[in-house]
């Protein structure tokens, strides 16, 4: 996914922040770098996702799919490639342990939610993604995330632009541009 063109200078400047530049930072220090396009009170900009309160698993292996080229994004992938193991395991537990903010989305409408509830049984969502959509270990929590992220999350897995979970591109596959978009309101609004 593009990020937003106002992102990369914020991002560009956000790189001399990160551990190579500073040999003694705290993980406080270096998850400020996050947080010009995450937010710093856990509010993600337009089109970015929710890390605060993220699976600490899931969290890890994000940056280190980022770092490795599985995973690629504009900003993401240059922060990682400075990012050493340690460092990634220590932000995926910062901000796992962060509360996951009320983003204030609203609840799907009824038909919506039907829609998405019928797609998330044909794919089973819950069998990775758990009771509430919650997420556990490596498996992202749905509930609440940014509906125009998830939504083009889903559509990044179908094209297979996002290419570091295959079942997830196989799945997106078997249901309708439709059903991901009502499974996105559906998510967002839990």
């Amino acid at each position: 996914m593009m990020a937003p063109r106002f992102l990369y200078p914020a991002a560009l400047a956000a790189l001399a922040l990160l551990p190579n530049a500073a040999p003694a930072q705290s993980v406080d220090e270096k998850a400020q770098v996050c947080a010009g396009c995450h937010g710093d009170n856990g509010v993600p900009q337009e089109g970015m996702p929710v890390i605060w309160g993220q699976q600490q698993g899931y969290l890890y292996l994000q940056l280190r799919d980022y770092k490795s080229g599985a995973r690629q994004n504009d900003i993401m992938s240059p922060i990682a490639q400075s990012l050493e193991r340690d460092d990634m395991l220590a932000l995926a537990l910062y901000f796992s342990q962060k509360q996951w903010p009320d983003l204030q989305q609203p609840r799907a409408p009824a038909d919506v939610a039907a829609r998405a509830q019928s797609a998330i049984s044909a794919v089973v969502c819950s069998s990775c993604h758990q009771s509430g959509f919650l997420g556990e270990g490596t498996q992202p929590r749905l509930a609440g995330q940014r509906e125009d992220y998830a939504q083009q999350t889903m559509l990044d897995f179908r094209t297979h632009k996002r290419a570091n979970n295959p079942g997830m591109s196989d799945l997106m596959l078997s249901i309708s541009e439709d059903d991901i978009k009502a499974c996105a309101a559906y998510f967002a609004g839990l």
